[in-house]
């Protein structure tokens, strides 16, 4: 029996009935040879975390732009605390781990330079707009390894894809691995970007509406502690009952989105940070423009993207892939005079 056999009995034998096995998996687009050691979805996590655009996450703003403290988080950070969380809940309720783990470790491959900033940018400057959750399926599936793409499992593929938005109308990913992904993302930023604006000096706890204090806790770690477990024993209230989804209890669920309503309010889109977002759209707008005007400057594989997909399609896919750094010194060498 091969290694990846018994890691599969393994799942069988721990996993509750409505995981999603990986022997099981709905498949990739290309057929390929099953791995002697690892399962369908530990290969996709490790394709995941070896890949150039999971690193340039570390240099890709989380909320705060060009911050040199050292605790601050990066899109990096936030993705390993999003699958820590994940894989905790995951664990609690006894779903696929390597599922939950490779789906968080992808969600915000897409993500722009300079945070939803960047999004934002390209969404008004693309015919078809811009969603970060739908550039991470593309980047995974056609950019990666030169065009090759990464050729993932569906189930990766639709976590990664439904993670985003958080209205009760948006789309639920088709695993609960997939949807437990989209609420720890929730439960990581909305806790750790609170964490880093009271570092910064521009929220104080007092700040934060003593409604959600009272039904999540007063510290960091205990509303993410209020959350998970909240998660888990309310999910599985829903398994036990026969309505198979992830969610939160309603009170908690309903404190959870005021907070982020909050942060949205007072941080996100406040005035606090208008300046330095409006300096990022800035630079981002015009390195686009240039590369839109100038389309021989492309390096060639983007050069071959616009050809097939379109000038905008071959800019926005360069564009999204750059850091905050790489953007910012491209920027300084266009437009600025030596």
């Amino acid at each position: 029996m091969r290694i990846r056999e018994r890691i599969e009995n393994v799942e069988k034998s721990t996993l509750i009935p409505e995981a999603a096995y990986s022997f099981n998996t709905r498949g990739r687009k290309k057929e390929e040879n099953k791995d002697d050691i690892r399962t369908c979805y530990m290969v996709d996590r490790d394709r995941i975390i070896h890949c150039k655009s999971f690193r340039r996450l570390k240099l890709k703003t989380q909320v705060y732009i060009k911050t040199w403290n050292d605790h601050y988080r990066t899109r990096l950070t936030h993705t390993l605390e999003v699958a820590q969380i994940a894989r905790t809940i995951g664990r609690g309720i006894g779903l696929n781990e390597d599922l939950i783990e490779a789906i968080a470790l992808g969600h915000d491959i897409g993500h722009v330079a300079f945070a939803h900033n960047g999004e934002e940018v390209l969404n008004e400057l693309l015919p078809q707009g811009f969603k970060h959750n739908q550039h991470s399926v593309r980047v995974l599936t056609r950019i990666e390894k030169n065009g090759a793409g990464l050729n993932l499992t569906e189930e990766v593929l639709d976590g990664i894809l439904y993670h985003s938005g958080f209205s009760s109308t948006s789309k639920k990913a088709y695993t609960l691995e997939g949807q437990i992904v989209k609420y720890s993302d929730k439960i990581a930023y909305v806790n750790h970007d609170i964490d880093d604006s009271i570092r910064a000096g521009l929220l104080t706890e007092s700040q934060i509406p003593a409604e959600y204090i009272n039904t999540l806790g007063k510290g960091h770690g205990d509303r993410i502690d209020t959350l998970v477990k909240d998660c888990i024993y309310n999910t599985l209230e829903n398994i036990k009952s026969g309505n198979s989804i992830v969610s939160l209890s309603s009170d908690i669920e309903t404190s959870l989105s005021g907070l982020r309503s909050f942060m949205f309010k007072n941080v996100y889109n406040g005035d606090i940070l208008k300046v330095e977002r409006d300096k990022a759209k800035f630079v981002l707008t015009h390195v686009y423009k240039y590369f839109y005007n100038h389309p021989e400057k492309l390096p060639e594989f983007y050069k071959e993207i616009a050809k097939e997909e379109g000038l905008n399609q071959g800019v926005a896919d360069y564009i999204a892939g750059m850091s905050d750094e790489f953007c910012l010194s491209l920027f300084d060498d266009i437009y600025l005079p030596r």
